[in-house]
């Protein structure tokens, strides 16, 4: 199956600047949002959300990663930061596409074992396919395709862009 373009760069640089507004709109009362980017695509997204929200607020952040096997999401979930670094903070999920919702179910209830202020999910793009009752609070775009499609987004030195095979 051919590849088609669905988000140039350019495109998904201005969702990135939205998301962070709405990031920081939602997060009006925190003294530090927590970003927690699922491994690999999420955390790469993550890191160019907190690069846009630094430009906009001077609001307190921690960036870290949240390693899940995707295949196998109940097996082993492990974080780069300490409890007490999240603890009693406000949390934003971020991973590139919600396919089934179950990469973005576990990360969520990985979190809820601890007392936190707010968690908030951001993905990029929402292809409505949900298995499971997740709900996405700060998308880029939500795209509806067949089951058998595949999107993939691309990260290349500087460049982001967004293909459905």
């Amino acid at each position: 199956m051919d590849k088609k373009k669905i988000l140039d760069n350019f495109q998904i640089n201005k969702k990135i600047k939205r998301i962070s507004l709405q990031i920081i709109e939602c997060n009006i009362e925190e003294n530090e949002i927590v970003l927690v980017g699922i491994k690999k695509n999420g955390y790469l997204l993550a890191k160019k959300i907190l690069d846009e929200l630094k430009k906009n607020t001077d609001f307190s952040f921690k960036i870290c990663s949240l390693k899940i096997n995707k295949k196998q999401p109940f097996d082993s979930i492990s974080c780069s930061l300490e409890i007490s670094d999240y603890k009693n903070k406000s949390i934003i999920i971020i991973d590139d596409v919600l396919n089934s919702g179950s990469t973005l179910m576990y990360a969520v209830k990985y979190f809820l074992d601890t007392k936190i202020t707010q968690l908030k999910t951001v993905v990029l793009v929402d292809r409505n396919h949900k298995k499971f009752p997740i709900k996405v609070d700060f998308k880029g775009v939500s795209l509806s395709t067949a089951i058998q499609n595949h999107v993939e987004v691309v990260f290349e030195n500087d460049k982001i862009e967004a293909f459905l095979h």
